[in-house]
């Protein structure tokens, strides 16, 4: 009988330079910092992001059962974008143009952050990119849908769907970087950027492209984002401590928080990044899929299609689990969801590896999520040190591994570590990223 089972890749080290995916560049708007040092100092120093959202226009936040998010502080998308731009357009897609341009200026490939700086030493045809969003724009959707009720349909924007649809990120940072390869947006919930860096690596090493930008943006701390997580009884409420109030895999955990902020980083076969005489940052060693197929928000109890997702992203790299030292988990500080996949990590790794939710810093930036968790991971392997989780005060006993918590870890020897990124509709997708040195 003819077997059905994916034989295992050889490892990604002995694989042809134009197989091998590399990251080049990275760049971040999140709500502990919008510049890698900034982002990097707070996590290692366990600094929370998460504060209490201002009032809304019209809305009293009483209505809300949440009040809290993890919001972007001192950004200014004036001083990246013209004035059209930031007008026409809902600000995940703002917060997406200059994350990537951050990444493309860490990658050596423009020469400024600003303006509509144009990639240099590549072929833009060969130069695409896969940023995705799990909401997209809600909130221009929400201030449109008040216009039309209040002044007609003669007075709505005809950029509410250009500026509020999932792709337009992609759109605007091609256009932005005359990046003329494949112009992809994945929209797969809070998996939606672990797939698109999945999706851009796979571009590169099948040799459609040379070069990807990838990621995701998420600004869903809006009126509809607030009350309708709040309506499923999926966010935390509380309210009095922002701060304290993701905290995964503690037994005091009620949800969530809302994050808003975007991800992105530049991948490139490693033949053309050496070509270029880039500074390679980390390999995407392993990609991985699953899906849950049982419930529309609740994972399995054991945690199959999260571990499904990981032992399929370690076969895509011919990697054996014990090479892996940390994992940056989903974690989201929900009561089912963290147990789920501390039970699919313990099954496939043992209770010796190192763990850690940096949502109990962030909150959760949905679509997002998977982008910066992806930076995270790799700056975590780069300086040989794992942020924590905070807020693990009373650990469940159901969750029973080594969750960092409250101070960062020096390691050494860490050189495969995992992001996990697990969504609504029971889509999971892990990457193995490897330490470049």
């Amino acid at each position: 009988m003819t077997s059905l089972t994916r034989p295992a890749k050889a490892p990604h080290h002995t694989c042809p330079d134009h197989e091998r995916v590399v990251i080049t560049g990275m760049g971040a708007i999140t709500p502990v910092g919008n510049d890698l040092d900034t982002i990097w100092a707070n996590l290692t120093n366990g600094v929370s992001g998460i504060r209490a959202v201002p009032d809304f226009d019209g809305l009293e936040m009483s209505e809300f059962r949440s009040k809290i998010a993890g919001l972007v502080k001192d950004f200014n998308a004036e001083e990246f974008l013209n004035p059209k731009e930031i007008r026409r357009f809902d600000e995940f897609v703002h917060y997406a143009q200059v994350a990537s341009a951050q990444a493309l200026y860490h990658a050596g490939l423009i020469d400024s952050i600003k303006g509509e700086s144009l990639p240099v030493n590549v072929d833009s045809e060969r130069f695409g990119v896969a940023m995705g969003s799990g909401i997209g724009g809600i909130q221009t959707l929400e201030n449109s849908r008040d216009t039309l009720r209040d002044n007609g349909a003669k007075k709505v924007s005809p950029f509410i769907i250009p500026g509020s649809i999932v792709n337009m990120p992609a759109g605007l940072i091609a256009i932005r970087h005359n990046l003329k390869g494949a112009n992809l947006a994945t929209s797969t919930a809070c998996t939606t950027s672990t797939h698109a860096i999945g999706l851009g690596a796979r571009l590169i090493a099948y040799g459609d492209l040379d070069a990807v930008l990838v990621g995701g943006s998420e600004k869903a701390s809006t009126p509809l984002g607030l009350s309708g997580f709040g309506a499923m009884h999926a966010l935390s409420t509380r309210n009095d401590e922002p701060t304290r109030a993701s905290r995964p895999f503690d037994k005091d955990r009620d949800g969530f928080v809302l994050g808003d902020g975007a991800g992105a980083l530049v991948l490139e076969s490693l033949a053309h990044a050496k070509a270029r005489g880039a500074t390679i940052l980390a390999e995407v060693a392993g990609f991985g899929m699953s899906d849950d197929a049982s419930h529309i928000t609740a994972p399995p109890t054991d945690g199959n299609g999260a571990k499904r997702a990981m032992i399929n992203a370690l076969a895509d790299g011919g990697i054996s689990a014990d090479k892996v030292g940390y994992i940056n988990a989903h974690g989201t500080s929900t009561p089912a969801g963290d147990v789920a996949e501390s039970s699919a990590i313990e099954s496939l790794f043992g209770k010796n590896i190192l763990v850690s939710s940096t949502k109990s810093m962030t909150g959760h930036l949905l679509g997002a999520a998977g982008a910066i968790e992806a930076i995270f991971t790799v700056l975590a392997l780069q300086h040989q040190t794992l942020p924590p989780t905070i807020n693990l005060d009373n650990p469940d006993p159901a969750c029973t591994l080594d969750y960092i918590p409250h101070t960062a870890r020096a390691v050494s020897g860490v050189n495969y570590a995992i992001s996990n990124s697990f969504g609504f509709g029971g889509t999971n997708a892990s990457l193995v990223f490897r330490r470049w040195a």
